[in-house]
């Protein structure tokens, strides 16, 4: 065989020749073997240019055309291939056909007559300028395709493929083509080329044809056979390849794939191909509303497009686009109808919500009562074409309602229908709840506080188990209860107000004793309102103990109808009826009487007083007005830095008169300027009635120095400055160490509290604007008190309107918010009145201390409470002071129809008529009554004035002569502590900055009217007495002030700059004024002497019987007697009840003019609990205690005889006293039966009070509370000042300890105690230990430890007698001390240092028994050995080594000895021993106002 001369040497080329069947359709069939397709498949694979139908019926002028060329042969064209042994070669493909004419359907005549046969198997071919083929369209367009001609117009054909179609061909016989084929193939072999036997059409070949065909290539000289398909492009380039290699002789032999082998593989490079183009679609294309065009240029750089396209054509790649381009639209038509139907249901509650509008209609009928729904297009659309997922509504994202013909759709009427189920279960379930509310209601077993488990039975039933969720009906239970319980408690507090008869008589103080709190118990016990809170104990308890505190108290605060206290009420009608903006601009505060005068002195040495005055009027405005809580007030400053004897320098003059003084330090030397001044000032006054020096609110403030060329530390100056305040019982500030810039020495929220404090003393003392509110007083001809009742079903403002709206109103000088001037014609002249409007609870505190004349007392008929304070009230008014009563019907007297109302309409004109009093009512529905229905009363009180006066004067005389020491009676009748503007608490971390003596400003108006009472007078020797008696003490010493806590006596030698003795006057014995200031502790009333007759007697024929702790006897007791009584009576020993009972014969015998008694006496209805009142010992449940029996045996052996004078030792407890004078006062008098409490005293607890081995285990060596308590006080309370100090609210003490018995989860942050509470309640756990913390027997060896002087030793010493401790001891006790150890650490903040804290906490943890002297000498050991604790907490439980001692810090004790002598003297604070053991003993109060260390800097 001659192989075709070969153009180019470095590549071969190869002219292939396909031939195969052709011919008429008569010969061929109706189509062709596919030679074309097979041509076009491996001269252009890509899809895009292959082509199916290729044909060859062909006019006469296209077989005529270049591309045919008049042969019946077609030039394919030129293909580079890579074979498999990477030997690139080229191809030229001819393609043997025959052409037909489309007219004589004959084959077109060409230069070669020749069959095709012959034709075919030609082996060299020309045909001058023929053009490669392409396509059919091609012909006759050659010039829109590329134009390629036949290489040199000739072609030496080198190998032949003989195609064999083994489809089932139409027309065609299968056999007859193998007919034609072997004469072919015999025409073919006689060329000696090489011949490969292809097979088209696999993708629809006949089993048989193939077999058929691969038989005739055995046959014939074992012939090559492919399988191949031109559509599906499968080894059409395998036969191509094949023949090359039997033309090249030298390539290697190609392997023959199978046809369905390669059509497998064909097919995995497809699938290929598509998941990466349609990833890549994915990626591209996010909107369905892209288009083809665009998304092709963007794809058309792509691998993954290219390659899909070059497999499958453009025109699938468009068609896997599309179908993706409507999966996305598909998917967001799903969305927004998922959004709409989601908003479905939301448009039927809004729209149709109404179950019984559409319970019976269909979904069509729904829609048509839908689009009458004024809101409908709120909520869907009505689209002009439809359905709306084909409009291009689906595009419109803006528009959010739902398309209305959604409402077409099978889910729509799914949704109306769910939602008719969903309104009839609503229903259902409404019904159901109601139902259950019924049966709570309704049924008796429901009681407040009664748990669900208890009540589950009562009310529950099948219904309600099926139709309500567990947390449904809780949730409704939940509610009922705190319903009924809050109603039930409103209930008891109007149940204890209506008892205010009761609580006032017993006398309460703010620590009830057992038997008071048991009295209360039986009284209340039988009431239905009692025994509504039988479940919730606690809270009854609570609310007893807090009636307590508002009786014992009383403030807006605590008034149970807080915050619509009258008192504030009244407050703000007057002020917002006499205060005008146009008075705020007026500059002259004389002129302005709404704001205040505030006169401040500011004292301070080396110009520190010049730089705070100045900083002060910077926060001022223009015309030196100061602004406090929304009110303005005028501040006048008077800064002293020299020597105060001076004029010049002198606190007061005739034109300022002090509220209070700045006392500012910033060194040892200017510290000792302070205190000498103050020592000058008081010393300078001391004997004046106008003693207001005395006791001048004083503020002591460490300020930012501006060099320390002393050396001095600023924790040493803060100590120093500490127990300065502590001695002049001051409130002391430390801005130094708050952070405040250099240049600021005290911030402006500093001075608002400072003023503030000063406007709270000014008006508890009656001190706002004292210069006018005296000359005020001197020109009101009456005072008259109205009372209203807190809480009452009226308006405050109907029952003022007349008052306001007189023409003669005017507000009032004194300073006061709650009252005004009235001048009306009483008679036959004007008067001038001050009528001051209070609240009962407010009333209760002026009956005693301040000149009234008269009482209007308002209550509502239809409230029993509003009249049982009335009657509370009277019963402590004296019977010569006219009382108006006012009672407030619903409507006009002869139509009420309530029972209640009449019934006390009766009642309040009974009493009236037994006090001689007036009664008038006034229905609420017209309260605008006018003020001539009270001129009858006071023409009453013009008419008894002068009477009333007198007996106030004489009074206040018998209270200034009957004792040297202020008495205290009963709280609600005379301690300040009952005004309503005082805070209400007992927790003040500061003592209050107010004055504690109170000017009585009545005196002024009373002295006019003295010569006037003395001439009407004459003839009464026992008055004349009194009155001669009573001149001459009230030109030595002002009658006894009422004080809002009890003040700590300290007697001040002189060598202590303070008050001097005055000597004696007339001969008789006059004991120095003690100088009182405010004590850090709570108030005690049983710290106080109180007198034992308080009947005014002439001194000549009746005793004085009295016991006060006397300054000079330095703590005992001295009860004082008149010896002239026994003689009279003619009794050596008379005991103490004959003595006051034939006292009080003589008293009302010499009382001609009849001194005024009590309402109580002449009122059956007044006083029906004043039996309780003389039954009960003095002191609180605390005091008492468990040594009560003992002292009181003690005190019957040890009084004996009239004159008797009992001396205690000079370390007996200030308590003890008291209660031992209390027992003495009794003793004749039956025992009182004991009686239940309902405090702490009857609650037996398994926690408290308990060993401390019953409440650890092992496994938690600590107590639960210790715990919780100590967590919470780190946690929130380490920056408290004075924690562990300042004493806690006992009441809230006591709640906690038994909320906790009951629940030992409880969270002490939820229930928002105060750190003082809970810091209390801890200290009270140890307390309440049957045996202390620090067990007995190991007190002795500690103190025999503490005695070794080498410290390290000592501390070594101490380790193991620690380490001897009991186990639950020693772990709760390194517990605590590690807990105060980290307190310490914050003693900058806290201000409690290991010594502070040591002084707190010694007497309950090691509770000493003082009846050995050795315990008692080594109180201070104690002290120190709990103090080494602290300190070197880390030594003795951590293991770490002994910390070094603070050299210069005064919080050790060896530095404070050294240092500051006279802080180991007297502590800062000292905290009270336990109730289980005596306290320590206390400090003598004679310690100078001036440390011995300054005293002598200063001497110097």
């Amino acid at each position: 065989m001659m192989m075709a001369r070969k153009q180019d040497v470095r590549i071969p080329t190869y002219n292939i020749s396909v031939v195969g069947l052709s011919g008429t359709e008569k010969e061929k069939g109706q189509c062709g073997i596919g030679k074309s397709c097979l041509c076009n498949r491996f001269v252009r694979p890509s899809a895009d240019e292959f082509h199916l139908d290729h044909t060859s019926v062909l006019s006469t002028s296209d077989f005529g055309g270049r591309v045919v060329n008049n042969d019946h042969f077609l030039y394919w064209g030129e293909v580079s291939r890579s074979l498999e042994d990477c030997v690139e070669c080229k191809m030229h493909i001819v393609e043997q056909t025959e052409f037909i004419d489309d007219q004589t359907f004959q084959p077109h005549r060409s230069t070669a007559l020749q069959p095709y046969i012959k034709r075919a198997a030609a082996t060299k071919l020309a045909s001058a300028e023929k053009l490669m083929y392409f396509c059919t369209d091609q012909l006759g367009l050659e010039q829109d395709f590329e134009q390629k001609q036949m290489p040199d117009g000739k072609l030496l054909i080198d190998g032949f493929l003989l195609g064999i179609d083994v489809s089932r061909g139409m027309n065609r016989n299968f056999d007859d083509q193998l007919k034609f084929v072997s004469n072919l193939y015999n025409q073919l072999a006689k060329t000696k080329k090489p011949i490969v036997v292809v097979l088209t059409k696999c993708d629809e070949g006949v089993e048989r044809y193939i077999r058929d065909a691969h038989t005739f290539a055995l046959s014939k000289k074992n012939l090559q056979v492919v399988e191949t398909s031109a559509r599906s492009n499968v080894n059409v380039e395998l036969a191509f390849s094949t023949l090359v290699q039997l033309i090249d002789k030298s390539r290697g032999k190609t392997k023959i794939i199978p046809y369905f082998e390669a059509l497998k593989q064909q097919s995995q490079q497809i699938a290929t191909a598509k998941d990466k183009y349609e990833w890549l679609v994915s990626r591209i294309v996010k909107n369905h509303n892209e288009n083809w065009l665009s998304v092709s240029r963007k794809m058309q750089a792509s691998p993954e497009y290219q390659d899909y396209v070059y497999l499958e054509g453009t025109q699938k790649a468009k068609k896997l686009f599309l179908q993706h381009i409507h999966r996305l639209k598909h998917e967001h038509i799903e969305r927004r109808r998922k959004l709409y139907l989601a908003a479905l249901p939301l448009a039927f509650e809004a729209l149709i919500p109404n179950l019984d509008e559409i319970d019976h209609l269909s979904c069509i009928k729904a829609k048509k009562l839908l689009e009458a729904k004024p809101e409908f297009l709120k909520w869907f659309v009505v689209l002009e074409e439809t359905p709306w997922d084909a409009t291009s509504h689906i595009d419109n994202m803006e528009n959010e309602r739902i398309p209305f013909d959604l409402m077409d759709t099978v889910p729509a009427e799914q949704l109306y229908e769910a939602h008719l189920e969903k309104l009839r279960n609503e229903r259902k379930r409404a019904e159901m709840r109601r139902a259950f509310k019924e049966n709570l209601e309704t049924s008796p077993f429901i009681t407040p506080g009664k748990p669900w488990e208890e009540a589950r039975s009562f009310i529950m039933n099948e219904d309600f188990y099926q139709w309500l969720e567990e947390s449904v009906y809780m949730d409704i239970y939940g509610k009922h209860q705190k319903q009924i319980i809050d109603k039930a408690k409103e209930e008891f507090q109007e149940l204890l107000l209506e008892y205010s008869e009761l609580f006032y008589e017993l006398e309460l103080d703010a620590k009830p004793s057992k038997e008071k709190m048991g009295v209360i118990q039986d009284v209340l016990g039988e009431e239905q309102r009692f025994k509504a809170l039988q479940k919730l104990q606690a809270e009854r308890d609570a609310l007893i103990l807090k009636h307590i505190h508002f009786v014992y108290h009383p403030t807006k605060e605590t008034c149970p109808s807080c915050p619509a206290c009258v008192d504030a009420k009244i407050e703000h009608l007057i002020s917002s009826r006499f205060i005008r903006p146009s008075d705020r601009n007026q500059k002259n505060s004389l002129s302005d009487p709404n704001i205040d005068r505030i006169n401040l002195v500011i004292l301070g040495k080396d110009g520190l007083a010049r730089e705070l005055a100045n900083e002060i009027r910077a926060l001022c405005t223009n015309d030196d007005k100061y602004v406090i809580d929304g009110k303005m007030y005028e501040l006048s400053l008077r800064p002293i830095e020299g020597n105060v004897r001076l004029p010049v320098n002198s606190f007061q003059t005739p034109t300022f008169q002090p509220h209070g003084c700045l006392c500012l330090y910033n060194s040892k030397e200017s510290l000792s300027y302070v205190v000498e001044s103050i020592e000058k000032s008081r010393e300078s006054t001391l004997g004046r009635r106008d003693n207001h020096l005395a006791h001048l609110p004083l503020t002591l403030i460490l300020v930012n120095k501006r060099g320390d060329t002393s050396g001095e530390t600023l924790h040493s100056l803060i100590q120093q400055g500490q127990q300065i305040a502590s001695k002049l019982q001051c409130v002391f500030l430390d801005p130094a160490s708050a952070g405040i810039g250099y240049g600021r020495n005290i911030n402006e929220k500093q001075i608002s509290q400072v003023l503030k404090g000063l406007l709270d003393s000014k008006r508890n003392l009656n001190l706002v604007s004292s210069t006018a509110s005296i000359k005020d007083l001197a020109d009101v001809d009456l005072r008259i008190v109205m009372c209203l009742m807190c809480g009452d079903p009226f308006s405050a403002d109907d029952i003022l309107f007349p008052v306001l709206q007189s023409q003669t109103c005017k507000s009032s000088h004194c300073g006061s918010n709650n009252s005004v001037l009235l001048e009306l014609p009483i008679g036959l002249h004007k008067k001038r009145i001050e009528l001051s409007v209070l609240s009962y609870h407010s009333s209760f505190s002026i009956r005693k201390s301040r000149l009234v004349h008269g009482y209007i007392v308002f209550y509502s008929a239809k409230r029993k409470a509003s009249l049982a304070m009335l009657r509370a009230f009277l019963c402590e008014v004296q019977d010569i002071i006219p009382i108006q009563l006012v009672a407030l019907t619903d409507g006009a007297v002869d139509v009420l129809d309530n029972d209640l109302s009449r019934e006390q309409l009766t009642e309040g004109e009974e009493i009236a008529q037994e006090i001689d009093g007036r009664f008038t009512s006034i229905p609420c529905s017209h309260p605008q009554h006018k003020l001539e229905i009270f001129h009858p009363f006071f023409k009453d009180v013009v008419d008894k004035k002068n009477i009333i006066e007198a007996t106030h004067m004489y009074d206040n005389a018998a209270e200034a002569c009957s004792t040297t020491e202020e008495v205290f009676n009963s709280p609600r009748a005379g301690s300040p502590l009952c005004n309503s503007n005082l805070q209400d608490s007992e927790e003040d971390s500061e003592p209050p900055s107010y004055s504690l003596f109170r000017e009585d400003t009545s005196l002024p108006s009373l002295s006019k009217d003295h010569s006037k009472l003395s001439m009407e007078l004459e003839g009464n020797d026992g008055l004349s007495f009194f009155m001669s008696n009573f001149e001459s003490k009230l030109n030595n010493k002002v009658p006894p002030p009422v004080k809002p806590k009890p003040p700590v006596h300290f007697e001040i030698t002189k060598g202590d700059l303070s008050y001097l003795d005055q000597g004696h006057r007339d001969g008789q014995r006059k004991s120095v004024s003690s100088s009182t200031w405010l004590p850090p502790d709570g108030f005690d009333p049983s710290d106080y002497a109180e007198p034992m007759d308080a009947v005014v007697k002439p001194r000549n024929e009746e005793e004085n019987i009295y016991s006060v702790p006397h300054d000079s006897t330095q703590g005992k007791i001295i009860t004082i007697r008149n010896i002239n009584k026994a003689q009279s009576n003619g009794s050596g020993n008379g005991s103490d009840s004959e003595m006051d009972t034939s006292s009080l014969e003589r008293g009302r015998k010499v009382s001609i003019v009849s001194k005024p008694v009590l309402y109580r006496t002449r009122c059956s209805r007044l006083g029906r609990f004043a039996s309780y009142r003389t039954s009960f010992s003095v002191g609180s449940d605390d005091e008492l205690g468990p040594i009560r029996k003992k002292e009181e045996d003690q005190a019957s052996q040890g009084y004996k005889g009239d004159n008797a004078v009992i001396p205690y030792e000079t370390d007996e407890d200030p308590r003890r006293r008291n209660i031992l004078r209390s027992l003495r006062r009794n003793t004749k008098k039956p025992k009182p039966k004991p009686r239940p409490s309902i405090t702490k005293a009857t609650w037996e607890s398994n926690y408290f009070g308990v060993p401390l081995t019953t409440v650890v285990t092992p496994e938690k060596p600590i107590p639960v509370f210790i715990e919780r308590c100590i967590e919470y006080i780190e946690a929130t309370g380490l920056s408290t000042e004075g924690i562990y100090r300042v004493s806690g609210n006992k009441s809230e003490m006591e709640s906690l300890q038994r909320q906790f018995d009951q629940d030992h989860n409880l969270d002490l942050a939820e229930k928002d105690f105060t750190v003082n509470t809970v810091a209390g309640a801890m200290k009270s756990f140890f307390s309440e230990l049957p045996d202390p913390l620090v067990p007995y027997n190991m007190q002795m060896d500690l103190v025999e430890a503490h005695k070794i002087n080498d410290r390290e030793q000592k501390l070594h010493a101490l380790k193991e007698v620690l380490k001897k401790f009991p186990k639950e001891n020693h772990e709760v006790f390194k517990y605590v001390i590690s807990h105060l150890n980290k307190v310490s650490h914050n003693n900058k903040v806290n201000l409690m240092t290991s010594e502070n804290l040591s002084i707190c906490f010694w007497p309950t943890l090691m509770r000493p028994d003082f009846s050995t002297m050795d315990a008692l000498t080594a109180t201070r050991t104690y002290q120190t050995i709990i103090e080494l604790f602290i300190q070197q907490c880390p030594f003795f439980f951590h293991n770490r080594p002994i910390s070094e001692p603070p050299g210069a810090t005064p919080s050790s004790p060896s530095a404070l000895a050294s240092t500051v002598p006279f802080l180991t003297s007297t502590p800062v604070a000292s905290q009270p021993s336990p109730p289980q053991s005596p306290p320590p003993t206390p400090q003598s109060p004679m310690q100078p106002l001036l440390p011995s260390q300054l005293q002598a800097e200063h001497t110097l």
